[in-house]
């Protein structure tokens, strides 16, 4: 039975709330716990892979709730409207860690969290999209329908990788300033260290002591300054100028933005003492005298961000429960057909049963992964591979243009190829522009290309592929529910679509744990001081960094790490494409001929069983 346009909308709004909390929480959860909030990337990493295996069990067990359910409003709405609503509250506390939780504190709270937002999800997506088979007849008309639930979806992942950085500096920078926690801290007992660095940002070893006065000023939050704590640039907005007081020459703030540039500063509250170290190229280093004095305002970012971050999630939770809840009220189920509960282990045995959805599960967990694998890495290659001053807002751009492409295909690529090519063919052709694209990127990675609009045309590949496979395997996997029907005699809707929640899910949870892995072997992250305290002195641990950089030239972030990182995003999401290419090709048989057959062999067993 065919949709009115009210209905259509309903549903395609649904679908933009609900992506928008599922690309907020793929991701920045890592980003967020492991940047902002301290978590080790390693633990962070378990926490999420752990979370995708107790969803091996409840996702199932949610699909074959939902299949046994039977009320007035339905089989789907109540369960999308209960798991809304309690995911939106899961999703605001999830992103709204309370700061004075120590380490193992927090990795417990991330943990509890995570799993408690995967399981309120599952009750919500399960429902959204097992309404497409109930919905449509087959064929065209469930394309059409997976099409507008994708495009819409796309549009709500498109806002959150547009809107995230940005709106959350907005919004942290406010809350900020209207904290009574934050305090300044003026250092009057400092050693200020200028250290050389090459072309490949590594100190060369060259490092000047200045003996002019200093004027330093420290603006953060409260708690950071109860111990002895250390900033960096990554965590930190600074103005740094250096010279005589009177005549604050050869510097301005914008020498200090630079891409190779890099500060460093520990402090102990107690007695006014601290260390500075800046880094900085080989031009700048000639400049600065030892003589010099230096005046420095430095302010911490990390709460800027905790609470930016704490509050547009509120937002978003709250734009999710109105969206979903639209959809609750204007979409009416006209055809579901009965499907009897199943245990556990009949529906894994059913899933089993049916050859195209294990085919499909398969392929959706290695292309999701490949993409997600990017998609997590790609903060870390902007702020610490690219860098600047301005790496927000240059991901904030790749994102933007990224999510338009995203949509732009869904809603024109698709329809265009759509009318010259069956849908497994426009598989192969995205398979081949993604991997095309990633190619691309790691050449001009591996060049030196550091502005971000040569990047644009890898991402047109990569976005462009990425938005035509979100409408394909949702096609593909609903049609393999006419294919259990006829094979199985058994409609198990909900059961293959609980499953691909479960592959999604498992997917991002893999390239979490490969990202994880990854900042910790290629020691990327600004949480990971380039120095540690020695008996329990930061500034003892910067001195010692200070110390090793004269006698050996220390490297602050090497070459190789970056070289490392480059390659996981690029390589490795190529590696896992072709795996999925090679998988789907090999074992998936439902053509549009095959599908007709199928959608005719319902009609006629249909007819006949009234």
């Amino acid at each position: 039975m065919k949709l009115g346009l009210k209905e259509k909308a309903a549903y395609g709004i649904g679908a933009v709330g609900k992506d928008m909390v599922y690309m907020l929480s793929a991701s920045y959860i890592l980003y967020y716990y492991q940047d902002i909030m301290g978590v080790s990337a390693w633990v962070m990493g378990i926490i999420l892979m752990i979370a995708r295996v107790f969803d091996a069990f409840n996702d199932p067990l949610m699909g074959a709730v939902v299949a046994g359910t039977k009320t007035k409003w339905g089989k789907f709405r109540p369960w999308l409207f209960i798991g809304t609503l309690t995911n939106a509250i899961v999703l605001f506390f999830m992103f709204a860690a309370p700061p004075a939780l120590n380490g193992k504190g927090m990795a417990a709270y991330a943990a509890i969290f995570y799993i408690l937002w995967g399981v309120t999800y599952t009750m919500m997506d399960i429902p959204y999209w097992s309404m497409v088979p109930a919905f449509t007849e087959g064929g065209k008309d469930r394309e059409a329908m997976s099409a507008l639930g994708r495009t819409c979806a796309g549009v709500g992942s498109a806002i959150i990788t547009i809107v995230t950085i940005l709106s959350v500096n907005a919004i942290g920078h406010a809350a900020v300033g209207k904290s009574t926690d934050n305090v300044t801290l003026g250092l009057t007992d400092l050693k200020v260290y200028v250290a050389e660095l090459d072309e490949a940002s590594v100190p060369t070893g060259n490092v000047k002591l200045l003996s002019g006065a200093q004027k330093i000023n420290i603006t953060a939050d409260k708690k950071q300054f109860e111990t002895e704590t250390s900033f960096s640039q990554n965590n930190s907005e600074f103005k740094l100028r250096f010279g005589t007081f009177t005549a604050l020459p050869e510097f301005t703030e914008e020498d200090f933005n630079k891409d190779n540039t890099r500060l460093d500063i520990a402090i102990n509250p107690a007695d006014n003492s601290g260390i500075l170290a800046v880094y900085l190229p080989a031009e700048e280093y000639a400049k600065v005298s030892e003589t010099d004095g230096v005046a420095l305002d430095l302010s911490s970012t990390k709460e800027v961000e905790r609470l930016g971050f704490k509050y547009f999630t509120l937002i978003v939770a709250i734009l999710f429960f109105v969206f979903i809840l639209i959809t609750c009220i204007f979409i009416k189920e006209k055809s579901t057909v009965d499907v009897k509960s199943a245990k556990i282990g009949d529906m894994f045995k059913a899933l089993l049963q049916n050859d195209q959805a294990m085919a499909m599960v398969v392929t959706i967990v290695l292309v999701n992964s490949a993409i997600y694998i990017t998609s997590n890495l790609l903060i870390y290659f902007f702020k610490y591979d690219l860098g600047g001053s301005n790496w927000q807002g240059n991901y904030t751009l790749f994102n933007t243009f990224g999510g338009g492409m995203q949509i732009f295909a869904m809603c024109l690529f698709f329809p265009i190829l759509r009318k010259f090519f069956n849908t497994i063919k426009i598989f192969y052709i995205s398979v081949f522009s993604a991997i095309g694209g990633y190619v691309i990127l790691l050449v001009m990675a591996l060049t030196g290309v550091n502005s971000v609009y040569p990047f644009l045309v890898p991402g047109f590949f990569i976005f462009a592929a990425v938005g035509i496979l979100n409408v394909l395997v949702t096609v593909f996997l609903a049609n393999t529910v006419d294919y259990g029907e006829i094979k199985n005699n058994r409609r198990d809707e909900s059961v293959i679509f609980s499953m691909q929640t479960f592959v999604v899910k498992l997917a991002s949870g893999i390239a979490a744990l490969v990202a994880a892995i990854s900042l910790s072997v290629f020691s990327i992250s600004s949480s990971d001081a380039t120095y540690e305290a020695i008996d329990g002195s930061l500034i003892k641990g910067l001195q010692q960094y200070i110390d090793d950089i004269i006698a050996n030239g220390a490297t602050v972030v090497s070459n190789s790490s970056v070289i490392g990182l480059r390659f996981v995003m690029t390589v490795l999401p190529v590696f896992v494409l072709a795996v999925g290419f090679f998988v789907f090709k090999g074992k998936y048989i439902l053509t549009d001929e095959k599908l007709e057959e199928i959608s005719a062999q319902i009609k006629e067993r249909r007819a006949a069983a009234e």
